[in-house]
């Protein structure tokens, strides 16, 4: 019972939720809260499945816990779960550190490689564009000398915003400074940092509706964020025109993503590592900045955002937590 009920949350958790939640306005409209709402489910899932592997690989080791526990002590009918005697001492489920421990371990090995892998193609595009982008104090960015009209930002500890020649003459005044405010919100929110482990879990899970959606959403929230975040230099529709005029220049150029990117991929930017201003989903963000703004926050979304850190936990309290 207790593998059966982690199957049935691997499933919600998985398949389930994440089609809901894809494309959600309501997610939207708190990008940072929407990205760290999809992030506590990729790790929910990953502790659900290291306690179901084990589960498998040892089902009758313990006695039913968490609901399972709750029920076995008198809250459904008696004898409506199945009794099996334990082949060996029983164990409680409080001294598996060890399950999480293992899981948290592997979790973090492959956050870490794909982190190297990142910062090391970051590193050597820093160090190409130092030696042939020059520093225009106005817009504290590097301008690199390409027709191709490109914004974007390299994060990490020695951050780049980078403007081509190109967006130079493209862009007024008022969409270079859109353009570029959106950069320094990526930066300053250390957006690379929520980005790392939704592609290592898609590296990990690709297929999965939960990493392929996921990855994808995180992206696409966390420009959004950095949209809100110009938002407090520019208006919507300066912002909204410096989007829609780089993402047009770079689809009519052969070879070239709709994005102005190189077409890596839609959560990367025109270099290794970089995140770019049209990068991802333009005509969605474009369409969420013609809507009107929101007016008060609702406490439901500050009760999701209080919830997020009991998320990954949640597997281990329906079926492992010791029973009162």
């Amino acid at each position: 019972m207790t593998l059966a009920l982690l199957g049935l949350y691997l499933v919600t958790v998985g398949v389930l939720l994440p089609r809901r939640l894809a494309g959600s306005a309501r997610l939207q409209a708190r990008p940072a809260t929407g990205a760290a709402l999809w992030l506590a489910l990729m790790a929910s899932f990953t502790v659900a499945t290291a306690l179901a592997a084990h589960h498998l690989a040892e089902p009758f080791a313990h006695e039913p816990a968490g609901l399972l526990g709750l029920a076995a002590d008198g809250l459904l009918p008696r004898g409506s779960l199945p009794h099996h005697e334990p082949a060996g001492p029983v164990l409680p489920h409080t001294h598996d550190w060890w399950l999480p421990a293992a899981a948290g371990t592997v979790v973090a090995a492959l956050v870490a490689a794909v982190g190297l892998r990142t910062g090391l193609a970051r590193r050597r595009h820093r160090a190409l564009l130092d030696v042939v982008a020059v520093r225009d104090k106005r817009w504290d960015a590097l301008v690199l000398e390409h027709p191709h009209p490109t914004v974007y930002c390299l994060p990490g500890r020695r951050s780049r915003v980078v403007l081509s020649r190109g967006a130079l003459r493209l862009l007024d005044e008022r969409q270079l400074t859109a353009a570029v405010a959106h950069e320094h919100g990526h930066i300053r929110g250390r957006h690379h940092l929520f980005r790392l482990p939704a592609d290592a879990f898609a590296l990990l899970l690709g297929p999965l509706p939960l990493a392929r959606l996921g990855r994808s959403e995180v992206a696409l929230l966390l420009e959004m964020a950095a949209d809100d975040a110009a938002l407090a230099q520019v208006s919507r529709s300066e912002l909204a025109s410096a989007l829609c005029a780089l993402a047009t220049v770079g689809a009519r150029l052969p070879g070239r993503a709709p994005g102005g990117g190189r077409g890596a991929g839609p959560e990367e930017g025109p270099g290794g590592g970089s995140m770019g201003a049209t990068a991802t989903g333009v005509l969605t963000r474009v369409r969420r900045l013609a809507r009107p703004g929101r007016g008060r926050r609702r406490p439901g979304r500050q009760l999701v955002a209080l919830a997020l850190p009991v998320l990954p936990a949640l597997p281990y309290l329906l079926a492992c937590a010791p029973p009162p």
